[in-house]
């Protein structure tokens, strides 16, 4: 035993360090989960990580989310997302895929933000259906990550809007930093913003998801809860325990969800028969995919039908210039030069880059040195540069060289 201090003095030190922490409890309120009316299906749920607040939401197979059809969803081919992907030939039924969205307490990422918010959307024979994971307190994380990797063992493909930057590396470091092992290893990981933008970015300005609902699926929200505040409203909810507030959170992140899925079913379409869009811009942008993964005849297929449909001057004019680099490409000069020579005749952007691609070719495919200068004289008039200057005192010393004579 301590002398220096007794069992009597322990046991009244213990009881003031009681009186203190009930001083301070009395002081800060208790703050109460009180969930949404709107949204009173959801419950408390408990794993052996503790417990957290589940809710569902669901939209029947006869609802019509903008032009799209929820109840088309369950017939979406088994194969269809594979030509989003590297690894060609798989199949998955359309009820195996997750489609994965969260709320988060910061915009920037960073070990110390966290989703306060986990949604998972399914597609079911009855409709689609929205699971959402929700931590009335941080503590509850380790509950919520465990309850959502229960859900998320029924499938074998996850799709995200921007996940593989954003959503998934933060949800691994959630589980990195509960002591847990990430559920997502196993799961084939399509996001569709990257297919989004290669279909989209010459026909939209941007490809936030939320432009797509308007532009591709004729869905406008209404009262929609900005990104931007979200944060804030969760941690006004930590403050105070109202969530009234995060009604509009809880049908921000569910209409996300269904948005994504409903573009699931149309952006590997467009890749698939690229020839039913029929939007040029559209088509240019599938045919740039193509274009950069080698296949070069299906990529001017669509170019050729594109620039036959309205089309804005600049990217007409690009459209021409990269149809004459894959017949070069495809040793079919005599197209190259056509469309080089179409570029050459009229202002744009270009001409010049024609010009010399026609000199070059005079030079050394037709051995017309004098074509060849006159091309180089008039890319130079338009875009000087050392190669074209280089290229034209070459011209020009074997055009002034003297011919040599013959005997008769």
């Amino acid at each position: 035993m301590d002398p220096a201090h007794p069992p009597g003095r322990l046991q009244e030190q213990l009881a003031e360090l009681r009186r203190k922490i009930a001083r301070m409890e009395a002081r800060s309120p208790v703050v109460r989960f009180e969930a949404p009316a709107s949204l009173n299906e959801g419950e408390e749920a408990a794993n052996a990580a503790g417990v957290h607040w589940r809710m569902r939401r669901s939209w029947p197979s006869h609802f019509r989310h903008g032009n799209a059809d929820v109840g088309a969803l369950c017939e979406l081919p088994p194969s269809l997302l594979d030509v989003l992907t590297e690894e060609t030939g798989w199949s998955v039924p359309p009820e195996r895929w997750a489609f994965v969205d969260t709320e988060t307490s910061g915009l920037a990422g960073g070990s110390g933000t966290f989703a306060f918010l986990v949604g998972g959307g399914a597609i079911t024979p009855d409709g689609f259906v929205v699971d959402q994971f929700f931590l009335r307190e941080p503590a509850e994380e380790a509950s919520q990550l465990e309850g959502f990797t229960e859900w998320l063992s029924g499938f074998d493909v996850m799709v995200t809007y921007n996940g593989r930057a954003f959503d998934i590396p933060l949800l691994e470091t959630r589980y990195r930093l509960a002591r847990m092992k990430p559920p997502f290893a196993r799961l084939r990981h399509i996001d569709l913003l990257y297919s989004a933008r290669r279909l989209w970015r010459l026909a939209l300005e941007r490809c936030r998801l939320q432009d797509l609902e308007v532009r591709i699926l004729g869905f406008e929200r209404v009262g929609d809860t900005p990104g931007a505040l979200i944060p804030q409203l969760y941690f006004d909810f930590l403050r105070t325990g109202n969530a009234r507030p995060l009604e509009g959170v809880f049908e921000h992140n569910a209409l996300d969800i269904l948005s994504l899925a409903c573009l699931a079913g149309i952006v590997p379409a467009a890749f698939r028969d690229p020839a039913r869009l029929r939007s040029a811009a559209e088509m240019l942008g599938i045919a740039r995919w193509l274009r950069n993964e080698q296949r070069f005849e299906e990529a001017l297929a669509l170019m050729r039908e594109a620039v036959k449909r309205p089309l804005a001057e600049a990217l007409l004019f690009e459209t021409l210039w990269h149809m004459g680099d894959i017949e070069r490409r495809l040793d079919r000069h005599d197209a190259a030069v056509a469309l080089w020579s179409e570029l050459s005749t009229v202002a744009n952007p270009w001409r010049a880059q024609a010009l010399e691609r026609l000199a070059i070719h005079y030079e050394h495919r037709e051995r017309n040195p004098a074509m060849a200068l006159e091309m180089t004289r008039a890319a130079l008039a338009i875009a000087p540069s050392e190669a074209l200057v280089k290229r034209l005192n070459r011209l020009q010393l074997r055009a002034n060289r003297p011919k040599s004579g013959r005997l008769l």
